[in-house]
């Protein structure tokens, strides 16, 4: 009776290890997921970022990015990738004494074309159209232009490790005449390495260049991730700080700071 006893919690204790061993790999691998922005994985990022140091009188801004990513598939071979930035900001004297403002910024919309399974060498790639939507609600809060343009990703992941690049390129078209209009480079190099406790530590840049002021924008990124779940809810968890390496006359200077939120909705 007591050996049998003992097997049975022999047993249980291997299966309740296999179990926690099989949860764990699955919450690394959707950690994994999140580092690549084109996988098949429906998210909602809720980023908050903290900037300062705009124009002669330090004014300040927050930004919270709203990100939905959402893949469509097209056939058994295709995926379409729907990624959105809805940015809703607040402001103090960004442009001199100019008091404050809250409301939307402009949008960015990107639509990726991918491959469900990777190219030759494991490469991951995506390539299609960005749009740039005048959803801002105050002059001071967007450019009041629409603009179009292409945009690509191409990364690897190799065991815990996740690198590429992300690139797009928006000319204005249409929109207030009296506004500078946009003509805008964006390049986001990355790479990033997950733990198999799903910890993921990133480093990346958001650089742009605007040709019309040949003006750099590059804030470098670091940040930490842990992915958990909320009942059956998985969500990431991210907190990080930037540096601004360089930045037009009147922007952003110094550190700043971004903490995120997202939620996950992986096919069941």
């Amino acid at each position: 009776m007591i050996s049998t006893a003992r097997h049975l919690l022999s047993t249980l204790t291997v299966f309740a290890f296999v179990l926690g061993s099989s949860a764990a790999a699955q919450e690394a691998d959707l950690a994994k997921q999140l580092s690549n922005p084109i996988a098949s994985l429906v998210s909602v990022p809720f980023q908050f970022n903290y900037d300062g140091g705009f124009g002669p009188d330090d004014g300040d801004r927050v930004t919270l990015n709203i990100q939905p990513v959402i893949p469509i598939t097209l056939n058994e071979d295709w995926n379409l990738i729907s990624r959105t930035i809805v940015p809703v900001i607040w402001q103090n004297d960004v442009a001199g004494r100019s008091g404050d403002q809250f409301g939307l910024g402009d949008t960015v919309q990107s639509l990726f074309l991918s491959p469900k399974a990777p190219g030759p060498g494991g490469v991951i790639w995506g390539v299609g159209p960005v749009f740039l939507l005048p959803t801002g609600t105050d002059p001071l809060l967007g450019g009041e232009k629409w603009g179009a343009g292409p945009t690509g990703v191409a990364l690897k992941q190799s065991g815990p490790w996740t690198y590429g690049v992300l690139a797009n390129q928006i000319w204005s078209f249409a929109g207030e005449g009296d506004r500078d209009d946009v003509n805008a480079t964006f390049l986001q190099p990355f790479v990033s390495y997950t733990t198999p406790d799903a910890w993921t530590f990133a480093l990346n840049t958001e650089t742009t260049y605007d040709w019309e002021h040949e003006a750099w924008s590059v804030p470098v990124n670091f940040t930490v991730s842990k992915l958990v779940k909320f009942g059956d809810q998985p969500v990431s968890l991210q907190a990080g700080v930037r540096y601004w390496a360089e930045s037009p006359e009147g922007g952003a200077e110094g550190v700043g700071f971004r903490t995120s939120v997202t939620f996950l909705f992986p096919k069941t």
